[in-house]
C-alpha cells in the first residue's frame, strides 16, 4: 500500500507561499531553482528547448529561476559539456526572448556569470590554456592552469563586467557569479591560490580579485540590478577554507556594498566524489545535508542567504523558511522532477507533487532528464499535461511496475477507463529490488506516487491476477503490454547452476553464502546484490565485463558504488567475460576469459551470482498479437513525433507493449515509452 504524503492544508499562512522582498524585486513566493548545467544550450546560446525547460517552472509557479551553471566570460573558461557564451553578443537577443517567456508567468530570471579558471578544459571550446591564480591542477578536470598575470586580470574582470551588461540588456533580473571552486572561488581559497603577490597570502588580499569583479559589475549594472553570489561557506577539507574563513570573507563582500544577496553553498567539487558528495549528493545522502550550516551562516550575516542541496520535500523546505534558516530555498531538483510542485502547493495539493527520489538520473549525459519525469527536457515534443481525450476508451494494462503504472495513469489522465493487472501481490515490479539497496530506498517514490495517482483517477487496480490472452475480453479498446522482463541466464554454459540476482534480492535464494557475483550490465543490479550478500556475513568474489565498475550509471552512482565497495571490502575484478560453469562435487568451477589478453581462469565458488538483464516476458503479448487490429506493431515515426497510433480499422482492440516486455533498460526507459505512447492514444 502506498504512504500518503503530509499535506500542509493552511496555504494562505504557508510560509512557502509568502513574499520576499529581494532589494527592488518583489518575489512572489519563497521557493526558486538554482542555476545549473542542464545540457541543454546550443551554440552557445540558451535557445529554444533551454527556454523552455526554465518556462516549465515558471508557469508551475516558483518565485525565481536561474540559469546558466555556469555561463562563461572569457573564451578560455570552457568544458566539454555546453555551456551559455555571455561573450558573444549573440546571447542577447536569446536573453530577451527567456526574459519575456519567464516574466509572462510571473516569475524572476537570473543568471549564473563565471569563469571557471584552472577548471578549464585545454582542448575544450576554443582550445585555449586554462588560467587561474596559481598553476594548480584539479583532479576533476585534470588540467594545469596557467598562473594570471595582471593583465589576465584586468581582462577577465572586464569580461565579467561586459558579460553582467548583457545580462541587463537581455532583460534579467539580475545575476549571480560563482565563488565555489570557478575562478573567484580559486583566488579566495589557499588551496588554489598560491600567490605571493597583492593577490595571494592574507584573506584580504585573496579577496582582492573577487571584490574588483564585483566592483566593476555594480560600476556597469548599477544599483537598479540585482547581483548576488553563490558562495562557499566552508570548503570541508584541510588546508582549504573553514567555516570561520568563510564569514570572514563574507564579512568583506558585505562591506564592499557592490553585492545584494549569498546563494550558500557547502564542501568542494575538484574530484568526482566531493562534486557527488557535497555538491549535488543524491539518494546515499540525508536530505538537505547543509542546511543547518546555511542557517548558521544566515545568522552570522546581513544580507539575505539562498539555498540549495537535496533540499526534496515540502516539510523541510517549508522548516527552512519558518524557522529563519534561509530567505529563498532553492529546489532545483524537485523542479526537474516536478515543475508545477508551487501550483501543487497553492492548490492544497502537497500530496500530488511528483517526488524527486535522488537518483541523480538529472546529471546522466542525457542532463536534464528526470528518472521518472519523462517530459524534462523534452517540453516541446513531451509536454508534462495531458489533454483529455475526444473519445472515452476501455484499457487494460497488463503489469504494474514502472512501466505499467504510468501508462495506466497516463491513459487515466487522457479520460479513458483504466484497468491494471498485476500477476504478483505487489506494485513495483524491479522497482521494489532496486530500492533493496542500502542508500536506494527512495526509488520506491515512483511506485508510491503513481499508486496515489491511479486511485485519485479512479483506475481498477486488481493484484495478484495475471493476464492471460484468452481472457482479453472483446469490448476492450486498447491492451497495453508491461509484463517486464526475466533473468537472461539461458545463454550460459551451465546456466542450470547459476542464480540470478533477483533471487537474492527477493530472498528466494539465501543472502548469506559465499559467491562470486558476475556483473554483466554495469547497472545496480549486481552490485547490490553483492553488497546484500556482503552484508548477511557472506563472501563475495565480484568479476565484471566492462573495464570500470558501474559502467551504465550517472558518474555520482558510480562513485558511490566505488565507495560502497571500498567500504564492504570487496575488490572488483574487471575485463572478465563470463563464459562456463560446472559442478564439481558440492562445488561450482567458473570459468572467465579476460577480455584484453584473451586468457581463461578458472574460479572455485559455491554459488555463482549472474546478472546479464533481462529477456522480454512476451507471452502474453505474443498470445495477442494475431487478434490485435495493429497486430502489436508500433508506428515509430508517430511516437517519436508526439502523434497518435493510427486507429484500430476493423473494430478489435489495438496493441502496445512497453518497457522491459521490449527489451531491458532502466527506469527512465521504461517510463518514457509508457508516456510518450499513451499521452495520444
Amino acid at each position: 500500500m502506498a504512504k500518503t504524503a503530509p499535506v500542509f492544508h493552511d496555504t494562505a499562512s504557508d510560509p512557502l507561499l509568502q513574499p520576499f522582498r529581494l532589494k527592488h524585486l518583489t518575489l512572489k513566493n519563497r521557493i526558486m531553482s538554482t542555476s545549473h548545467a542542464c545540457g541543454l544550450v546550443e551554440d552557445g546560446m540558451p535557445s529554444e528547448r533551454y527556454q523552455r525547460y526554465h518556462e516549465a517552472k515558471a508557469r508551475g509557479g516558483l518565485a525565481l529561476t536561474m540559469f546558466g551553471g555556469s555561463s562563461n566570460v572569457s573564451p578560455e573558461s570552457a568544458w566539454s559539456l555546453p555551456q551559455i557564451n555571455l561573450y558573444d553578443e549573440r546571447v542577447v537577443e536569446h536573453l530577451q526572448r527567456f526574459s519575456r517567456r519567464v516574466h509572462a508567468h510571473g516569475a524572476a530570471l537570473m543568471c549564473q556569470v563565471s569563469h571557471v579558471g584552472g577548471r578549464g578544459e585545454p582542448y575544450a571550446g576554443a582550445a585555449l590554456a586554462p588560467i587561474g591564480p596559481s598553476p594548480v591542477r584539479e583532479t576533476l578536470h585534470r588540467a594545469f592552469a596557467k598562473e594570471m598575470d595582471e593583465h589576465d586580470i584586468a581582462r577577465v574582470v572586464a569580461d565579467f563586467a561586459e558579460a553582467a551588461v548583457r545580462c541587463k540588456e537581455g532583460g534579467l533580473d539580475g545575476i549571480e557569479t560563482f565563488a565555489g571552486v570557478h575562478l573567484i572561488g580559486q583566488f579566495l581559497s589557499p588551496a588554489t591560490n598560491r600567490r605571493i603577490d597583492k593577490f595571494g597570502g592574507s584573506v584580504e588580499n585573496r579577496c582582492r580579485f573577487g571584490l574588483m569583479v564585483h566592483e566593476a559589475i555594480r560600476k556597469r549594472v548599477g544599483d537598479d540590478f540585482i547581483v548576488g553570489i553563490r558562495f562557499v561557506i566552508d570548503e570541508a577539507g584541510p588546508h582549504h577554507l573553514t567555516f570561520k574563513d568563510g564569514l570572514r570573507i563574507a564579512t568583506i563582500f558585505e562591506a564592499s556594498g557592490t553585492i545584494d544577496f549569498f546563494n550558500a553553498i557547502y564542501g568542494r567539487i575538484d574530484t568526482e566524489f566531493k562534486l557527488a558528495a557535497d555538491c549535488m549528493p543524491g539518494m546515499a545522502s540525508p536530505e538537505a545535508p547543509f542546511l543547518a550550516r546555511a542557517g548558521a551562516f544566515k545568522q552570522a550575516v546581513r544580507l539575505p542567504v539562498f539555498h540549495a542541496t537535496r533540499i526534496t520535500s515540502l516539510e523541510t523546505a517549508r522548516r527552512a523558511i519558518r524557522d529563519g534558516l534561509l530567505d529563498m530555498v532553492a529546489m532545483t531538483r524537485a523542479h526537474i522532477a516536478d515543475p508545477d510542485l508551487v501550483a501543487k502547493l497553492a492548490r492544497g495539493e502537497g500530496a500530488r507533487v511528483r517526488p524527486c527520489v535522488g537518483a541523480t538520473h538529472c546529471m546522466s549525459p542525457l542532463r536534464p532528464t528526470c528518472i521518472h519525469n519523462p517530459s524534462t527536457g523534452r517540453e516541446a515534443a513531451l509536454p508534462h499535461a495531458i489533454e483529455r481525450a475526444a473519445r472515452k476508451r476501455s484499457v487494460l494494462v497488463a503489469g504494474g511496475g514502472p512501466a505499467g503504472l504510468e501508462a495506466a495513469r497516463a491513459c487515466a489522465e487522457r479520460g479513458h477507463d483504466v484497468r491494471l493487472c498485476e500477476a504478483s501481490g505487489r506494485l513495483g515490479g524491479q522497482v521494489l529490488l532496486a530500492a533493496q539497496a542500502s542508500w536506494r530506498s527512495e526509488l520506491a517514490g515512483i511506485v508510491e506516487w503513481r499508486a496515489r495517482e491511479l486511485e485519485r483517477l479512479g483506475v481498477e487496480v486488481r493484484l495478484n491476477s495475471p493476464v492471460e490472452a484468452g481472457s482479453v475480453e472483446c469490448d476492450t479498446d486498447i491492451v497495453i503490454v508491461a509484463t517486464g522482463g526475466v533473468p537472461d541466464l539461458d545463454w550460459i554454459e551451465g546456466a542450470e547452476h547459476c542464480t540470478s540476482v533477483w533471487e537474492v534480492l527477493s530472498g528466494a535464494a539465501p543472502a548469506a553464502e559465499d559467491s562470486i557475483v558476475y556483473d554483466g550490465t554495469g547497472r545496480h543490479a549486481a552490485l547490490t546484490a553483492a553488497e546484500a550478500i556482503r552484508q548477511a556475513g557472506g563472501e563475495v568474489a565480484f568479476f565484471g565485463l566492462d573495464g570500470h565498475l558501474a559502467m551504465e550509471m550517472s558518474y555520482a552512482e558510480q562513485v558511490i558504488w566505488r565507495r560502497r565497495t571500498y567500504v564492504l571490502g570487496i575488490e572488483p575484478r574487471l575485463d572478465r567475460r563470463l563464459e562456463r560453469v560446472r559442478r564439481e562435487g558440492n562445488r561450482l568451477r567458473v570459468t572467465f576469459r579476460n577480455e584484453l589478453t584473451d586468457e581463461a581462469e578458472e574460479h572455485e565458488t559455491g554459488r555463482i551470482v549472474v546478472e546479464h538483464g533481462t529477456r522480454p516476458a512476451d507471452t502474453l503479448f505474443h498470445g495477442l498479437a494475431d487478434r490485435a487490429s495493429n497486430q502489436g506493431v508500433v508506428d515509430q515515426k508517430a511516437l517519436v513525433a508526439g502523434a497518435p497510433q493510427p486507429e484500430a480499422v476493423d473494430g478489435t482492440f489495438r496493441l502496445f507493449r512497453i518497457g522491459d516486455a521490449v527489451s531491458s533498460r532502466n527506469i527512465y526507459a521504461a517510463v518514457l515509452d509508457a508516456f510518450r505512447l499513451c499521452r495520444t492514444l
